[in-house]
Formats: structure tokens, C-alpha cells, sequence
């Protein structure tokens, strides 16, 4: 199956490059110079991911996303000429799955792309069902309720909180869910779980500054609390 990617970058030189390479690598494109026309040809072409530069006249790349997440969850991977970390976590915050930083490898680029669409398209039996606590995951639908209400999370968002569910208890260190999350790992990237955790809490928790469901182990990583119900122990 071709997946469709939005190129999204004020750049004419820029888009045409990634065009082109990613034709070759078997991908449908469309292009848009600014956030308003990405929004009109992404509702009309409903791409399986989308590339996206911050900094764009009429509407950047962090408005964008503030108004495609109303209506969609698709995939998307920051195109970023800025270094500094805030841009990226604001990124991340706004639900980007990644961000690559310009310049970038062409192959590099691909592989996170590969990676970011395996993750969204991951399906597994209709019985994988996980539940602990008032929180159930259908790994099938990919719905996730908290006490019967539904949370609408990113494909990043949900596949940490799969790993996290499947083991109660076990802690996971950063690298460890960034490479069972992508297959593999990128220098600098591992930071980005915690962000990742950021927003997971804000929709599972009822008070995400003190979570019972995702817990921190200081100097370690992530576990999930095999006894949300009960109060928590620190750790």
C-alpha cells in the first residue's frame, strides 16, 4: 500500500526536494507553502502522515497543528531550522510523533517517517485487551477510556501507554521505550519520552502532577502502577 505524505514548508526548493526523494522511496506526495492551504488540501487528501516546517507565513507550523488536532490524529514530523529545545517540546506538546532538525539526512528522514507510520498502522488481535485499574486499552480499536469516558490519544501516546499497561510495574528507562516505541534510536531523542509522558498524563490523570496511573522512578524512567486504585507509592 502507497502511503500519502503531506509536505508542508514555505520553501519551494525545499518541498521539491522532498518530492522528489520521497517518490523514489515509494511515497505519494502533496505539498502545501503554509499552514491555512495545509489545512485545506489535508482535509481533501487525508494523508497517512505529514511533514511539517514551524516557521511559515499566514499560519505556522504550531497554529497548524492547534487546529488539525480538532479533527484528526495523523501522524506528524516537525521540519525545524530552530535549535532551541523550546521549539521542540512546544512541538511536542502540541502532539507532534517528531521532529527532525534542518539540515537533515534524506535517509534518516525515512526511516523516522517508516517508523512514525508503522507505529500509526499497528494492529494487533481484537482480544488484546489491557486493564488496570478504571483504565482499559484495546490494542484492536485503539481505544482508550478512563473510567468509561474515551481519551483521544496521539499514535506516540497510545503505543507508550501499550508498553507501560502490558508490564504493571516494570520500570522502563527512557532508551528502553524510545526503541521498543521506533526500532531504533536517534542521538538526543530520548527526552522526548518525557514529553510524551507530559501529555499522556494530562488526558489519563486526574491530577497529572501527582499521576497514579504513569509514575515516575527518579534517576531511572517510566512504570505503570500496578495499583492505581490504592495511593501511590513514591518511588
Amino acid at each position: 500500500m502507497m502511503n500519502t505524505i503531506l509536505v508542508v514548508d514555505d520553501s519551494a526548493s525545499v518541498r521539491n526536494l522532498l518530492r522528489d526523494y520521497l517518490r523514489e522511496q515509494g511515497f505519494r506526495v502533496h505539498m502545501a507553502g503554509n499552514g491555512q492551504e495545509a489545512l485545506l488540501i489535508a482535509r481533501e487528501t487525508r494523508p497517512d502522515l505529514i511533514l511539517l516546517d514551524i516557521m511559515m507565513p499566514e499560519m505556522d507550523g504550531f497554529d497548524f497543528m492547534r487546529n488539525y488536532r480538532k479533527e484528526h490524529e495523523t501522524p506528524i514530523i516537525l521540519l525545524t531550522a530552530r535549535m532551541e529545545e523550546t521549539d521542540k517540546v512546544v512541538g511536542l506538546e502540541l502532539w507532534a510523533d517528531d521532529y527532525v532538525t534542518k539540515p537533515f539526512n534524506m535517509r534518516e528522514l525515512v526511516a523516522r517517517i517508516r517508523a512514525v507510520l508503522r507505529r500509526a498502522e499497528h494492529r494487533l488481535p481484537s482480544d488484546e485487551v489491557l486493564r488496570v485499574g478504571d483504565l482499559s486499552l484495546d490494542r484492536s480499536t485503539r481505544i482508550v477510556t478512563v473510567s468509561e469516558r474515551t481519551v483521544h490519544l496521539t499514535p506516540s501516546e497510545f503505543d507508550l501507554l501499550a508498553i507501560l499497561m502490558a508490564t504493571p510495574g516494570r520500570v522502563f528507562s527512557r532508551l528502553d521505550l524510545l526503541e521498543r516505541m521506533q526500532g531504533h534510536t536517534f542521538e538526543g531523542v530520548a527526552r522526548t519520552i518525557d514529553v510524551h509522558v507530559r501529555n499522556l498524563r494530562k488526558k489519563i490523570e486526574v491530577q497529572p502532577s501527582n499521576p497514579v496511573y504513569v509514575e515516575t522512578v527518579f534517576g531511572v524512567g517510566y512504570r505503570f502502577n500496578p495499583d492505581p486504585l490504592s495511593k501511590p507509592e513514591e518511588v
